[in-house]
């Protein structure tokens, strides 16, 4: 496998320098503030990456001030409460999208969210204290236990909350290829997501990066070489 320090030095070559790189690269992610986070804030989280899933997230972000009315703000604890004309009646309404199957996911990620709140304190706490050298152990229980939170959607939740994973993005993976990781082009089967975790544990341990550093990194070595504004305007993507 490509030592990072190559991949590293690839991604500077491309992006200016090792300042112009450092300044596109995210934060080091902060575990004590995943820590505080409340739950209506994981759960609104969770429905707006379940709702971007398929829809420009342009027309999700601008219809979000009608997402939390429409939602209860998002409080899992109301939210379970709710009976069923509560659910059917979101259907007819025109400040979110209407998509049946994705607004019936709210109903049970708000079950989930309670759930594990009541397991651990928090979801934020039970983030924070879950390792980042198993992102699919992670990835795997969102999949299960919550609805619609499986393959990119799960890993875009969990960047977008603050916590320190990779995303199986076009250009990491083919960054992983090109480093010599024997993986699909595309990253869906456990065996290739446990050779993606394995890998980036590895680029972890050599340079002391979170791993969403090391993803980013990666991510820009190779591919599109897209400009900082556009970059910026990826938010969270890669």
């Amino acid at each position: 496998m490509t030592a990072f320090k190559t991949i590293r030095a690839r991604a500077e070559k491309r992006k200016g320098g090792p300042k112009a790189l450092a300044k596109l690269l995210p934060a080091r992610p902060d575990p004590k503030a995943l820590a505080k986070l409340s739950d209506d804030r994981i759960l609104a989280e969770m429905t707006k990456r379940v709702f971007c899933a398929g829809f420009a997230w342009s027309v999700i972000e601008s219809k979000w001030p009608g997402f939390e009315k429409a939602f209860l703000g998002f409080k899992p604890g109301p939210l379970t409460l709710q009976p069923d004309d509560f659910w059917d009646g979101l259907m007819k309404d025109t400040g979110i999208v209407r998509n049946g199957a994705k607004i019936m996911s709210v109903r049970a990620n708000a079950g989930f969210v309670r759930d594990v709140a009541k397991e651990h304190g928090s979801f934020g706490k039970f983030l924070a204290n879950w390792p980042s050298s198993d992102q699919t152990g992670l990835l795997e229980l969102l999949a299960k236990r919550g609805s619609r939170l499986g393959g990119n959607t799960g890993q875009m939740m969990l960047r977008f909350l603050g916590w320190d994973g990779f995303v199986t993005s076009r250009d990491v993976i083919l960054c992983l290829r090109d480093a010599g990781l024997d993986i699909a082009e595309t990253v869906t089967s456990k065996r290739d997501l446990a050779k993606v975790q394995a890998q980036f544990n590895a680029w972890a341990e050599e340079t002391g990066l979170p791993y969403v550093q090391l993803s980013r990194i990666c991510a820009m070595s190779i591919g599109e070489n897209y400009s900082a504004e556009k970059l910026a305007s990826f938010g969270a993507d890669e």
